[in-house]
């Protein structure tokens, strides 16, 4: 059972937080997993010693705090995010001189294996587009608003925090672009197809009207009360379309982002293409599609070439 941290270390802990906020600009999502794992790594500090101060955070303390990490099964990718996480926090102690050196930069890399992502085939991603359409035929309110969920989250590719983060007036219906504020509250626009527009188009006009309401704002999508849509919500639509289409792996919004990239690049996008409309800050993130669509062009040569 884990100690309660002092009142002297959890004020570092909401001084750190704050540093993501305002400083890096990082996602809640993002913040409230660092300042986790930073809050783990004090525990760990304060059960070696109960008196200990930051100035005692050293690579031995690091070291046992990730073996016990691993010993309790942790996988190799919690392990490089948990290490990274760990780098993150010493380099802000000793910027900010709570500590004189930093253990951190002597931390090794764990290293995550980098799997590839499940995706739709292209033949899955139009039933599933179509399945959505199907469902909103009646213009029910909530499967106008699903249809929307899906054809904007595989059109764009974008993430579900940035799409649930969309106002009304983030979607240029005219243009057929959506700004979208993404990690590090860079902001970018991404097109969409004609089906995506429809979808917009309709939702704006004949769904969102039936269940807006004072707490609406300018949120362009809403929950079944009038509030802005949660990620939760979106990942259960996502899902429960994914759930009609015969064959289709079981996916999530994450899921159509990975379909959105290796489909355009099938389609011959160029990468660096890819990788802003994804807004991804490294190139290395986007080449793991390139992975997708080779390993998939292996696997119906294998099927197919009789010499294979």
């Amino acid at each position: 059972m884990e100690t309660e941290l002092p009142d002297r270390l959890v004020a570092h802990l909401d001084a750190y937080a704050e540093h993501l906020r305002l400083e890096r600009g990082r996602s809640e999502h993002t913040i409230r997993a660092y300042v986790t794992d930073a809050s783990s790594l004090l525990t760990h500090l304060t059960t070696q010693s109960p008196d200990a101060q930051l100035t005692d955070i050293d690579l031995r303390l690091l070291r046992s705090w990730l073996a016990k990490q691993s010993n309790a099964g942790a996988a190799r990718t919690t392990m490089a995010r948990r290490t990274s996480s760990a780098r993150t926090f010493t380099a802000w102690l000793l910027r900010t001189e709570r500590i004189p050196t930093d253990p951190g930069t002597r931390l090794a890399s764990a290293k995550a294996r980098r799997t590839l992502p499940q995706v739709l085939r292209q033949k899955q991603a139009a039933e599933a587009m179509d399945a959505a359409e199907s469902g909103a035929a009646q213009h029910d309110p909530l499967a106008l608003r699903d249809r929307l969920i899906v054809e904007l989250l595989y059109s764009t590719g974008i993430r579900v925090g940035e799409l649930c983060g969309l106002d009304l007036d983030d979607v240029d219906r005219d243009r057929q672009l959506v700004r979208v504020i993404g990690k590090g509250n860079k902001e970018r626009s991404v097109p969409f197809g004609r089906p995506a527009a429809e979808a917009v188009e309709l939702w704006v006009r004949h769904g969102r009207p039936e269940i807006a309401n004072e707490e609406s704002g300018k949120a362009l999508l809403l929950g079944r009360r009038g509030k802005r849509l949660d990620q939760r919500q979106a990942r259960t639509v996502v899902h429960e379309t994914m759930s009609a289409i015969p064959g289709a792996p079981d996916i999530g919004p994450h899921g159509l982002r990975h379909s959105a990239a290796t489909h355009l690049l099938e389609g011959g996008a160029d990468l660096r293409v890819v990788q802003e409309l994804l807004g991804h800050a490294s190139m290395a993130t986007t080449q793991l599609y390139t992975h997708v669509s080779v390993a998939r062009l292996r696997a119906v040569h294998d099927q197919a070439h009789p010499r294979a």
